[in-house]
């Protein structure tokens, strides 16, 4: 299937991933678990509702977890350029007969809330409350030091209908997953705005659905050191895969499920994508080192497990790929 062309002048400029929001049915566990286990800051936090960053992050929050009745994904964020973006934003989801609307989102500004034609729940924003970043706080540095959020990952039962949208809104293709032959079909794309791997990657599945979120750490040695720490204090069956290296993006991994099942990726060493005539790289559906470079398989929970959006009925993937694909 024919892969997308870049597009420098899409019709609002978004900037990259920001953050998450979470529905949690625990929200005193799921504190415990995001802040002293894998190390995020909480910046605030009141009976219903906790927002965590990085260390590196000058944004108030990269992810927000809100007290409900069911786990699920609420919606993923993504910031702009600035506040005329947003208007720009409004009139492409207009034209697009795509249902969306301004909402008030705490320590955010103006703040365009839309479902995409996929059933992914969306927001952008231009203007998040600032604080000083925790960088240089050494002795506040918790779990694995995590720094940044780094991409969002979900199932897709229309990858290439999905890549064809976010290309058109400037994401760019860095990598992706296809069947060999002629008339193979693409099963999974990473796509991103900010230069890396991917802001936004495509994985052929039963959704929509989040597969995972992930958050960038200095260097393997911090995912291996989370390790040891969910192995000591309760949290071992909560390791779901890793530690590995991905063949797709080179990156250093462990997947983790918070208490709700949500699944988070610790992530390092990537490269950058930033040059305008990067090319994107293909990998066959056939070559087992896309997944994991070490060559060890994923477990099924990977393949069949995710987090549904709030009131998406799920769909079937358009194609039964004959080699299971996720990264």
């Amino acid at each position: 299937m024919p892969i997308p062309q870049h597009i420098f002048d899409p019709p609002f400029n978004i900037i990259r991933c920001s953050h998450a929001m979470l529905d949690v049915t625990d929200l005193d566990a799921s504190r415990k678990f995001y802040e002293t286990v894998i190390g995020l800051h909480v910046e605030d936090a009141d009976g219903d509702t906790v927002y965590l960053r990085g260390f590196e992050e000058h944004q108030h929050h990269s992810l927000v977890l809100r007290k409900a009745a069911t786990a699920a994904c609420d919606r993923l964020g993504f910031k702009v350029g600035n506040d005329a973006d947003l208007d720009k934003a409004a009139a492409f989801l207009a034209a697009n007969k795509i249902e969306h609307a301004f909402a008030k989102v705490a320590f955010q500004g103006r703040t365009l809330q839309f479902t995409d034609p996929f059933g992914y729940r969306i927001e952008l924003y231009a203007e998040m409350e600032k604080r000083p970043h925790l960088l240089r706080r050494y002795e506040m540095y918790k779990g694995c030091h995590p720094q940044r959020l780094d991409h969002f990952n979900v199932f897709a039962p229309e990858v290439q209908d999905t890549m064809e949208f976010y290309a058109r809104l400037g994401f760019r293709l860095s990598e992706y997953a296809e069947e060999d032959g002629p008339d193979g079909r693409i099963a999974a794309a990473w796509m991103h705005r900010k230069g890396n791997v991917h802001d936004f990657a495509l994985t052929n599945g039963r959704g929509p659905r989040l597969h995972h979120f992930a958050y960038w750490v200095p260097t393997a040695m911090n995912i291996l050191h989370l390790c040891d720490v969910m192995a000591s204090c309760g949290y071992l069956v909560n390791m779901e895969r890793g530690p590995g290296r991905h063949g797709i993006s080179n990156a250093f991994f462990l997947y983790v499920r918070d208490p709700d099942g949500h699944r988070l990726e610790i992530y390092t060493s990537d490269y950058n994508t930033m040059d305008h005539d990067h090319a994107p790289l293909r990998w066959s559906l056939r070559d087992p080192r896309r997944q994991t470079l070490w060559g060890a398989p994923a477990p099924r929970s990977w393949f069949e497990e995710g987090s549904e959006f709030p009131g998406q009925p799920l769909r079937e993937p358009k194609f039964k790929a004959d080699v299971i694909v996720a990264d």
